[in-house]
């Protein structure tokens, strides 16, 4: 189950640029090292080693995500990119079912209208992380439209959390 968690956005992306860079230039050695060792291993002296290169290049990009997953991805300084890639994964599941969730918002069903609040609140906050205000403030007064509906219906508009039970029950608006 995914939380929103409050975030200083300059922080965010200050830690999420430096955790890029460092991935990045991880991937970037071990491209250049496993194609070098490939083109000396397999290749032919001044042959095409084209695809010596991209075998070195594919297994430094599989060995850099399995080393992330397997190694870096529960480290504390890798919170913030773990974070942010937990909060745009939740934010999928939604929109995946966003159907079914208007459809469920526009019949008064509890579940999707806290679920379409869960979203906003997630979007807002995706937008503030990343810095990308203008597409938020598009949303605006959807976002207050929504809030004030579910006001009107005594529903807690506090929902920092995604409860998978919630997409079991907009699914049911498929009928």
């Amino acid at each position: 189950m995914f939380e929103i968690q409050p975030m200083n956005a300059e922080i965010y992306r200050q830690q999420t640029r430096r955790i890029t860079l460092f991935i990045a230039g991880g991937f970037v050695v071990l491209a250049l090292l496993l194609s070098t060792a490939a083109v000396k291993l397999f290749g032919t002296p001044g042959g095409d080693n084209f695809r010596w290169n991209l075998m070195g290049v594919l297994t430094g990009l599989a060995l850099t995500i399995a080393v992330v997953r397997q190694y870096l991805w529960s480290r504390p300084w890798m919170a913030p990119a773990v974070y942010g890639w937990r909060l745009k994964r939740s934010l999928m599941r939604v929109t995946n079912v966003m159907h079914y969730v208007k459809t469920g918002v526009a019949a008064g069903d509890p579940a999707a209208m806290k679920l379409l609040r869960f979203y906003h609140l997630g979007v807002t906050q995706m937008h503030q992380l990343d810095g990308n205000s203008s597409d938020l403030s598009q949303m605006v007064r959807e976002i207050d439209t929504h809030r004030e509906a579910m006001l009107a219906q005594g529903l807690d508009t506090e929902q920092r959390r995604l409860d998978p039970h919630w997409l079991d029950v907009v699914k049911q608006w498929a009928a």
